[in-house]
């Protein structure tokens, strides 16, 4: 029997993980983009672990979290499990196909005009206050189908090839493209971003690259945020979902940015 034992981590670590991963928990129900959080603070405070060890913790803490915020939301918001399920197979499959391509193209020859989109992204979201307050596109279901199949491929060959806010770039899509408001495009995205996120931990965990001990911790604290989260966005509405949307896109634009003028 493997006892967990936390003796190995300062408790400056254990502390910093909790918050983080809590609050990583929190912004990723509410409009995703949580391993814009996660994953620095796994990168910072555990400096001497490898990367593919982190990324495999990490996962365990998203998905625990995740899983936890689509079972909140499927509570209130009622499904096309028709259209869900065509997004999250064209997700699935693009993002393999993604990670492949990562052997042939450097992601960092792209970030360039991925900052430039979240830019435009943000500029939008932000001059376009009715954005999401309510339905605003119907679509037949043939249409819906073939809208949300190119959502998913393009959304999910990102997850494979970068993987940093593919929550929030569903969320965009949903809303974007398929007129959806934000509380059903933040519950459409959680059960999409669980199917995306299942294939790379089962990789990682037969690789056997995680943590046990901090995973659990992390998985804790990311449910826990999670579930405030979720609650949150179901009682605030679309106003408060967008909100923290914008947020998390200024997130990914200042990260971006370091990306592109500052690392060399």
């Amino acid at each position: 029997m493997t006892i967990i034992d936390f003796t190995d981590y300062s408790l400056w670590t254990i502390i910093a993980l909790t918050i983080l991963s809590f609050t990583a928990g929190f912004i990723d129900a509410v409009a995703g983009g949580g391993g814009l959080i996660q994953i620095p603070a796994l990168l910072i405070n555990l400096p001497n672990q490898p990367l593919a060890t982190l990324f495999g913790t990490n996962k365990i803490a998203a998905l625990s979290g995740t899983s936890v915020a689509a079972y909140q939301y499927s509570k209130r918001v009622r499904f096309n499990f028709t259209l869900l399920f065509i997004i999250a197979a064209f997700a699935f499959t693009a993002s393999f196909a993604g990670a492949k391509t990562v052997s042939l193209i450097h992601p960092n020859t792209l970030k360039p005009v991925i900052l430039l989109l979240l830019i435009l992204i943000a500029v939008y979201t932000f001059l376009k206050k009715d954005l999401g307050a309510v339905q605003t596109k119907t679509y037949t279901l043939r249409r819906q189908l073939l809208f949300g199949a190119l959502i998913g491929t393009v959304v999910g060959f990102y997850d494979g090839f970068f993987g940093p806010g593919t929550g929030s770039f569903f969320v965009l899509g949903f809303v974007v493209i398929l007129g959806f408001e934000f509380l059903v495009a933040s519950a459409y995205a959680k059960f999409v971003n669980c199917i995306t996120n299942i294939s790379a931990l089962i990789v990682f965990l037969r690789q056997g690259n995680y943590l046990p001990e901090i995973a659990l911790l992390m998985a804790i604290c990311n449910v826990a945020g999670s579930i405030i989260g979720s609650r949150l966005a179901l009682k605030n509405g679309n106003g408060f979902i967008r909100i923290i949307f914008l947020v998390i896109v200024t997130l990914m634009i200042v990260r971006y940015s370091y990306d592109v003028f500052l690392t060399f």
